[in-house]
This record gives structure tokens, C-alpha cells and sequence, in this order.
């Protein structure tokens, strides 16, 4: 049994600790409000909003290391609408790795939306989590949970495609802001 940690009880929160429980492993549920509580998990889900990161590395960067850290984030501009705030050639999860470096940082569930999570489906599809990071130990260990919840684990590859799954969320965010697809919907992957 795998003890996961999740910062962030949201709408994606909610749905990963339902994910992680379905599994049969144990879910500690953190907010903004316990930020004395200390992290139990080997597993951090990190289930806040892109601008809250440097916030939780400033509160609980010396906790996070040594475990599996796992950012959920997608840094879109909210504003326009018409892009990532990050560079280039860089993520979201690139510069928390950056920040975290005795933490294996992983990028998985930003492709996903809560609902899909929460039902393990997208349309008649199982739901599949992408996920990507450079150690091999800590991507087996968050796939063990996934996949005991009955989803599906697609591995991304290093830690480099973070980039990649960050363009794929900002699709798909956009695509449901704009009405073009349900909130419950989303990308699907036929394995």
C-alpha cells in the first residue's frame, strides 16, 4: 500500500484522492489551512494552480525531499487565453524540478479532467493518465496506483515531454472554456 499525499482538495484534488482510494492505497488530504500539517505521503500530489507552487516549495521544499512529487499544474495564461506563461523550452514541471532537486518530480493528470478521473472513463474509453519524469522508480511507483484505481498509465517518456503534456492541457482547457467539449469529456487514448 502506497501512502500519497495531495496538496490541494479542488475539483482535481477530490478526483485524484478518489483515484488513489479506489486503488486501495491511502490518501492524506492537505489545504491551504494545514500548512503545519507535516507531509506523510511518499507520494505529493501537488493539486493547485500553477502560481501556487512557488509558494508550497517556500512552505514545504525540505518535506518534499526524497519523495515523489507530482505537479498537476498547466501555467495557462488566463488573461489571453493564448498560451503558456512559461518559456519555451521549459514547463512548469522543469522549473519545480529545478526548485525541488532531492524530490523526484513527476508531470502526470494534467491532461485529465476531474470528472474523467473520478468516473475512470472518457466517453466509453478507460481514462489513461499520461506521465512523465526521469526517475524510472518513481514513474513505476504512481503507475502501481493508478493503474490499481482501473485506469490506464501511458508513460510520456522523461521529463522533457512535460512541455508536451502542458500544450495537450492548455488544449483541452481551451476546447471546454469555449464549449467546444464538456468539462466531463476530454482526450481519450485506444490502447
Amino acid at each position: 500500500m502506497t501512502n500519497v499525499s495531495i496538496i490541494g482538495m479542488g475539483n482535481m484534488g477530490e478526483a485524484i484522492s478518489a483515484l488513489v482510494e479506489r486503488g486501495g492505497h491511502t490518501v492524506q488530504k492537505l489545504t491551504r489551512q494545514d500548512a503545519s500539517v507535516p507531509v506523510k505521503g511518499d507520494i505529493v500530489v501537488l493539486a493547485v494552480p500553477y502560481a501556487s507552487l512557488d509558494s508550497i516549495v517556500a512552505e514545504r521544499g525540505e518535506q518534499l525531499a526524497g519523495k515523489t512529487v507530482v505537479d498537476i499544474t498547466n501555467p495557462v495564461n488566463f488573461e489571453t487565453f493564448d498560451g503558456l506563461t512559461v518559456p519555451a523550452d521549459s514547463s512548469a514541471a522543469a522549473e519545480l524540478a529545478a526548485k525541488l532537486p532531492n524530490s523526484n518530480v513527476l508531470k502526470a493528470f494534467n491532461t485529465n479532467f476531474g470528472a474523467t478521473l473520478a468516473t475512470g472513463k472518457v466517453g466509453d474509453l478507460t481514462t489513461s493518465v499520461l506521465i512523465a519524469g526521469d526517475d524510472q522508480d518513481a514513474k513505476a511507483q504512481l503507475s502501481d496506483v493508478v493503474t490499481a484505481s482501473g485506469a490506464n498509465i501511458i508513460d510520456a517518456g522523461s521529463l522533457k515531454r512535460a512541455r508536451e503534456m502542458e500544450g495537450i492541457g492548455f488544449l483541452q482547457i481551451t476546447f471546454a472554456a469555449s464549449e467546444q467539449i464538456a468539462w466531463t469529456s476530454g482526450f481519450g487514448i485506444v490502447k
